[in-house]
């Protein structure tokens, strides 16, 4: 949810990953190999959501987490908005690094494995997505 924003978007993305690796199964050299199969199908799910809705945006909204019924409105805490919207501040590469880490459990060297750059990568965008979250809350 974190990479597309909504847990609709987000269950599409990763069913098609699974999906996908179904269908390539026979075709997978390295089955140990499956789990990083569906980490980068995700992400470029995850990609191809975000631009489908970039080039439907002529302008950038004012991001506000979906609100799926009147008692999920009232259920959610106003940190957690706080928080997404955050989030939804963030680069592509930042939410994407936040969420391999946070969200998947993967370490430095599996995310930057993950995401085709290096560990020094890996960990100056993570500094700067935690500074850049923490300063976006503190100014709520």
């Amino acid at each position: 949810m974190v990479l597309v924003g909504d847990p609709e978007s987000a269950q599409d993305v990763v069913q098609d990953a699974f999906i996908g690796l179904y269908s390539a199964w026979p075709r997978l050299r390295n089955p140990a190999k499956a789990a990083a199969y569906l980490r980068m199908a995700v992400l470029n799910g995850a990609r191809s959501v975000l631009r489908t809705r970039n080039r439907r945006q002529s302008m950038r909204l004012h991001y506000d987490p979906p609100v799926w019924s009147a008692e999920a409105a009232v259920m959610s805490r106003e940190d957690q908005r706080a928080v997404l919207a955050a989030i939804a501040k963030l680069s592509r590469r930042q939410r994407e690094v936040l969420a391999l880490r946070y969200y998947v459990g993967l370490s430095h060297a599996e995310i930057a494995d993950a995401l085709s750059v290096t560990t020094g990568t890996v960990s100056s965008t993570m500094s700067h997505a935690m500074t850049a979250l923490a300063r976006e809350l503190e100014e709520d």
